[in-house]
């Protein structure tokens, strides 16, 4: 990708987000405590969820990616094979291991930041293998390039998403419009 998204700084969703955020679901968002980044047309694309549900469930994936045409991109790089590729050179690269590790380190601490979830996993397959590009993704969008070397590479390789416009309604309030 040229140009990557920039990095956004968390921002309380407004009712517009969780309606847009809805629609890019195609459900209300659960256990939402942020917008973790925004999209460069100014909708979110990542959001952070609490450890819990509402309901008390377990929910270990901090970042969310909600951008429906993001989530299709990464999806293409799943189906071309880019895990099976990333997870066998954690194997065959010492540094990359060290780097990943550190990820996973960073996104447990920023959930039990939160609440600790004890026993739970990161997320993505992180620290031995990558099981989902798209928790990757978000973790480096929401935390900023360098936290996550898979995430960081995984969105090198997909195209401007929000080149088309916004993926959801445009909030009507201009939240993020400046973001």
């Amino acid at each position: 990708m040229e140009n990557p998204p920039p990095r956004t700084e968390p921002s309380p969703p407004t009712e517009a987000d969780v309606a847009a955020i809805g629609e890019q679901l195609g459900r209300v968002p659960r256990g939402l405590r942020s917008v973790a980044h925004r999209c460069p047309c100014g909708l979110p694309d990542v959001v952070e969820t609490a450890p819990r549900l509402p309901d008390g469930t377990p929910f270990p994936t901090l970042y969310y990616l909600t951008c429906p045409r993001a989530a299709s991109a990464i999806g293409t790089l799943e189906a071309d094979g880019v895990m099976k590729e990333m997870t066998a050179r954690l194997a065959e690269d010492p540094e990359l291991a060290a780097a990943y590790r550190a990820a996973h380190e960073d996104y447990i601490a920023r959930r039990d930041a939160v609440e600790v979830l004890a026993g739970f996993p990161s997320a993505g397959g992180m620290p031995d293998r990558v099981k989902c590009l798209h928790v990757l993704v978000a973790h480096s969008l929401a935390a900023g390039p360098g936290v996550n070397p898979l995430g960081d590479e995984a969105i090198a390789m997909l195209p401007e998403w929000w080149r088309k416009g916004p993926c959801a309604g445009c909030p009507s309030d201009g939240a993020g419009e400046d973001a």
